[in-house]
């Protein structure tokens, strides 16, 4: 008789191996990355390279660190990647052949985007750096520096004179800037290539070792700007270009393989941060800019929710050998797939199979991809898609997991609204499912709202599901995957469509679903789903049990607190707190609250900066004051990343919470 496998825990996902990065060295050769939990409950992450011909897998780099961001010089000489082993995260060089790795950067402040010139003689990196720092002579601080930084810190007054001073990423924001930096490998030499008191991140280097494209706000009124523009910096005379016209936000770029031309990501605020990304076209002499992607309906890049993705991975856009073609992923319908672009526009998909794909490598050689595909009965695994070829699977990282643990196949649900849009969602069934049975039913929601749940790996949904609860997770409008018209759908409309595709999607699984036990429903959301969590339950009480994580519940206090308040508001609701402060108290959650009958547990980051404690601290008085049957637990030390990268131990307690909490109740 087969096994049966057990149901999933709120620590298996200390068990899980994620992997990401995927980099071709050779035909048959590539790096990746695989982090993990260790005995300590601390992320650590090694770099191992997978020869596909001998099917072996080294490990390269060891120890309770953060390592990745491997690249091999052009000439397969040597490579470097970024660890922080030494405390903040550096370059460190090592041979192929082998031998310690040489630590190269010693800054303060740690570096990050490092690139390989193309003759192999160079390497240009980002750092956080102060005004008067004389690169020649940063050192790191040592562990009894930093402490004695730290505590001095806590007696110093912070002296805010910047509108951005803070961000849910950094905390507090410092003096620094990010500026670009050259390190001279034969003559072990540093050398600054941008001074403004700007941000300057590095985007690319192009293959001639003439230029590099930098992304930046150089604008009087950077601080109160959103505007980030391209600029092309010519390496020989520091001659600095201006590529797009500060009417909007360009990030990602790449140079042809002939330094011809540049692909780029960006917009134009058309619809705010509801606006799909675009993909560019610049022809470097000219400087004429033509748009590829008027035509097309999918938002390039990688929109999937998941609590499994760590580590980052290329996603495009990358060129062609024959620089006639662009690959990039691209998010649609639920998934995420592989797409190919020619100069004209003209769409096709090169890897499609209804799951998320997080990330590729691309061998301009032989036209293969690396592939990293994750999907719900499965974290992640790489393959490999050749030309006139199937694809190929080259690891099976969580092996042991999978066949341990019980997984629940998602079960598509797609229904019209009351408005006639079409709405796509999924329903997992709970562990151990037996007919015949009623169930408990949650409903998650995703945060954004501009983002998009679907065909990945997501080890909460799967927790509640071995709990066992009917799961629904859908995409409301304002989620990416169903064109422009679909994702501004929810702007200025906050509690209204979005609300009622929430509860007709409900509607729909009872009606369709009748082992759900209607008497027993529960929802649960963070960010902008917490948002509607709390909006939820001030307008109905058919919910039994709710869990609001990292929510909103007043725009007029939001404005003023988060990192991003003084222009989200405006953005998504048409006006900020001084324009009309009555249309941000009519969809605040808080002016609901004595209509609130649902028992709700508050869940919250004491660094969040994203949406800051101070909304969680309001919620939970302003309940309590009325004898509303809620619960607040704060977590130190985490900001609004703690379900998807949070310490371990703290995302175990923020899961065996949630669970509790619906246990008791429904």
């Amino acid at each position: 008789m087969p096994t049966v496998k057990r149901a999933i825990t709120a620590t298996d996902f200390q068990n899980i191996n994620v992997i990401s990065e995927p980099q071709f060295i050779s035909e048959n050769q590539y790096s990746y990355v695989v982090t993990s939990v260790n005995e300590e409950k601390e992320y650590e992450s090694q770099i191992y390279i997978h020869d596909t011909t001998k099917n072996t897998h080294k490990q390269w780099t060891s120890g309770a660190h953060r390592n990745h961001t491997f690249r091999v010089s052009s000439r397969q000489e040597k490579a470097f990647f970024l660890s922080n082993r030494s405390g903040a995260s550096q370059i460190w060089l090592t041979e192929l052949d082998g031998g310690e790795a040489k630590q190269i950067t010693t800054f303060p402040n740690g570096v990050f985007s490092p690139v390989w010139s193309e003759d192999g003689n160079s390497i240009f990196f980002c750092s956080y750096l102060e005004k008067d720092d004389d690169i020649s002579t940063l050192k790191e601080l040592s562990k009894e520096e930093k402490q004695a930084r730290q505590k001095e810190a806590q007696t110093e007054p912070l002296v805010v004179n910047r509108l951005q001073y803070k961000s849910d990423a950094r905390g507090f924001h410092d003096n620094s800037r990010v500026q670009i930096i050259r390190y001279d490998l034969a003559a072990n030499t540093f050398h600054q290539l941008t001074t403004m008191q700007a941000d300057h991140y590095l985007v690319d280097l192009s293959p001639d070792n003439k230029y590099l494209i930098f992304a930046a706000n150089l604008e009087e009124d950077e601080d109160s700007s959103l505007v980030s523009d391209l600029y092309l910096l010519e390496l020989h005379s520091r001659e600095i270009t201006k590529l797009t016209d500060s009417k909007g936000s360009y990030h990602t770029a790449a140079f042809s393989r002939d330094s011809k031309k540049i692909i780029a990501y960006g917009h134009e605020f058309e619809y705010a941060g509801a606006t799909l990304t675009k993909l560019f076209l610049f022809d470097i002499d000219s400087k004429e800019r033509k748009l590829l992607s008027k035509n097309w309906h999918i938002q390039p890049g990688d929109m999937m929710v998941g609590d499994m993705r760590l580590g980052s991975s290329e996603t495009g856009p990358v060129w062609s050998k024959d620089n006639e073609s662009i690959y990039f992923i691209g998010s649609d319908y639920g998934a995420t797939a592989l797409y190919e672009t020619d100069l004209e526009g003209n769409l096709k998909t090169r890897y499609s199979a209804n799951n998320h794909v997080f990330g590729f490598s691309y061998h301009p050689d032989s036209g293969s991809f690396i592939i990293g595909i994750s999907d719900p009965t499965d974290p992640c695994n790489f393959y490999k898609l050749s030309p006139g070829e199937d694809l190929k699977q080259l690891s099976n990282v969580n092996k042991t997991f999978i066949n341990e643990v019980s997984l629940s196949k998602p079960e598509e649900v797609t229904f019209t609204s009351s408005d006639g849009l079409e709405i796509q969602g999924w329903l997992l069934r709970p562990y151990g499912f037996q007919e015949g049975k009623k169930y408990p039913f949650v409903l998650e929601i995703h945060g954004g709202p501009h983002a998009m749940y679907g065909q990945t790996f997501f080890h909460e949904l799967q927790l509640l599901a071995a709990k066992g609860y009917v799961v629904l997770y859908t995409n409301p409008r304002g989620s990416h995957g169903y064109g422009q018209d679909f994702v501004n759908g929810v702007r200025e409309n906050y509690g209204h469509g979005d609300y009622n595709d929430l509860m007709e999607a409900v509607d729909y699984c009872l009606e369709q679903y009748s082992f759900i036990d209607k008497h027993r429903l529960g929802v649960t959301g963070g960010s902008y789903g917490g948002f509607m969590t709390n909006w939820i339950v001030g307008h109905t009480n058919r919910f039994k049990a709710a869990v609001t994580q990292r929510s909103i519940c007043n725009w007029l206090s939001f404005y003023g607190v988060s990192d991003i308040g003084f222009f989200f508001t405006k953005w998504e609701h048409g006006v900020n707190l001084l324009e009309d402060p009555t249309i941000l108290w009519n969809i605040s959650p808080l002016k609901y609250a004595k209509n609130v009958e649902t028992p709700l547990l508050i869940l919250h980051g004491e660094k969040d900066y994203r949406c800051p404690i101070e909304q969680g601290e309001q919620l939970f008085i302003t309940l309590k004051h009325l004898n509303k049957e809620v619960e607040f637990i704060r977590f130190p030390n985490a900001n609004h990343e703690l379900s998807r990268s949070g310490n371990p131990t703290l995302r175990v307690a923020r899961l065996e919470n949630i669970c509790s909490w619906f246990e008791k109740y429904l």
